[in-house]
C-alpha cells in the first residue's frame, strides 16, 4: 500500500473519530439553543461528562472481579450523562430561575467544569499525571459484532466503536423530534418567542430546563467518547477537551442550528482540523500546523457572514436566543 493511500485512510479515520466528539457537543448545544438558552459552558460540560464516565468505568473495571464490557459501557454512559446534565442543571437554575446573564454563566461553567474534572481526575483517581482505563477503552473501541466482518466495506465503514454510529442516529432522531413532534415544535416556539408560547399554554421554564439539561447530557457523551475511545482510555490534563468544546459551539453556527447538518459538518471540521498533518504526504504541501488549525473557525466565520447577508430565516438562530424570559412583562 502506497504512502499516499495509507495517509488518506489514516486521515479519514481520524476525521470520523474527531468529528464524533464535536458532533455530540454540537447536537447537545443545538437542543439547548433551540430553547433560547445560549450555553457557552459546553467545554466544561464535556469535561464533566468525560470525568463522570471515565471515573465510573475506571473504578468498575478495577474493583469488579469479573467486569462485563456491556455493564461497563452502561455505567459509563449513565454517569457521563448525569454528570454533564448536572452542569446543565446549574446553568438552568442560574439563568432561568435567577435570570443571570447567560454569557457570563456559561463561561463560568466552563472554568468550573474544567477545574472540578481535572482536580478529581488526577489527584483522586491515581495521583499521577495521567491515568488509563484499559478495560473501558477496549469495551468502547470494540467494533459492532457482525458488521465489521462484511466483505469489502466492513473494514472501512464499521471498524469504529458504537458511539460513532450512535451520534449519527442521534442527529436523525433529534431532527425528527424538532420538526415532527408536538414537544419539539413547542420547544422551538419557546426559543423563538417565549411570551407567545406561554400564552398558548406551553410551560416555558419546563421546556428550557429539560432542553438545557438533556442537551448538556448529550454534550457530555462527547467528552466520554473522547477519553475512552478517541484518546485510548487515557485521562490527562492536556486541555484538549476544552478546545473541542469550543469547536462544538462553532459547529452549531456552521450547521445553522440543524441537527442533520451536524453529521457532515462535524466531518468537514475533522478534515480541515487534521489537514495539516496529511498535506505533506498526500499533496506534497507543507503548511504550519497552527495556521491550519484555524481553518474550521475561519470557515465558521465565513458561513456566519454569508448566512447573515442572505437573511434567510431558516438559517438564523432562535429569535430569543440568549435572552432571559420575564413572564410578568408578557
Amino acid at each position: 500500500m502506497s504512502i499516499v493511500l495509507q495517509s488518506l485512510i489514516a486521515w479519514i479515520t481520524r476525521t470520523v473519530m474527531f468529528g464524533t466528539v464535536i458532533m455530540y457537543g454540537s447536537l447537545g448545544e443545538t437542543m439547548t439553543e433551540k430553547s433560547g438558552n445560549l450555553n457557552l459552558g459546553v467545554p466544561g460540560i464535556m469535561y464533566l461528562g468525560a470525568f463522570g464516565g471515565f471515573a465510573s468505568a475506571y473504578y468498575y473495571s478495577t474493583l469488579a472481579e469479573n467486569p462485563s464490557k456491556i455493564l461497563c459501557i452502561l455505567i459509563a454512559l449513565l454517569c457521563a450523562f448525569l454528570a454533564s446534565a448536572f452542569g446543565g442543571l446549574i446553568f438552568s437554575f442560574l439563568t432561568i430561575t435567577l435570570r443571570a446573564n447567560q454569557n457570563v454563566t456559561g463561561l463560568a461553567l466552563t472554568t468550573f467544569g474544567m477545574g472540578i474534572a481535572n482536580f478529581f481526575g488526577v489527584f483522586v483517581l491515581d495521583g499521577s499525571v495521567s491515568v488509563k482505563a484499559e478495560f473501558a477503552n477496549q469495551a468502547f473501541k470494540t467494533p459492532i459484532p457482525g458488521l465489521c466482518r462484511i466483505p469489502i466495506i466492513g473494514d472501512v465503514l464499521f471498524s469504529y466503536g458504537f458511539l460513532v454510529y450512535l451520534a449519527v442516529i442521534l442527529a436523525v432522531v433529534l431532527h425528527f423530534f424538532l420538526t415532527k413532534t408536538k414537544s419539539g415544535l413547542n420547544l422551538r416556539a419557546v426559543g423563538e418567542n417565549p411570551a407567545t408560547a406561554d400564552a398558548a399554554g406551553v410551560n416555558v421554564s419546563k421546556y428550557k430546563y429539560l432542553a438545557t439539561c438533556i442537551g448538556a447530557g448529550i454534550s457530555g457523551i462527547g467528552g466520554l467518547y473522547y477519553v475512552l475511545d478517541y484518546n485510548n482510555g487515557i485521562w490527562a490534563t492536556t486541555g484538549n477537551i476544552e478546545n473541542l468544546g469550543w469547536l462544538a459551539v462553532a459547529l452549531v453556527i456552521f450547521t445553522t442550528w440543524k441537527p442533520l447538518n451536524a453529521i457532515w459538518g462535524s466531518y468537514i471540521f475533522g478534515l480541515l482540523y487534521w489537514l495539516y498533518q496529511y498535506l505533506p504526504d498526500i499533496f506534497g504541501i507543507y503548511v504550519p500546523s497552527d495556521l491550519m488549525r484555524m481553518t474550521p473557525y475561519v470557515v465558521t466565520i465565513i458561513v456566519l457572514v454569508v448566512t447573515s447577508l442572505r437573511k434567510q430565516r431558516e438559517s438564523q438562530p432562535p429569535a430569543a436566543l440568549g435572552l432571559s424570559y420575564f413572564r410578568e412583562e408578557r
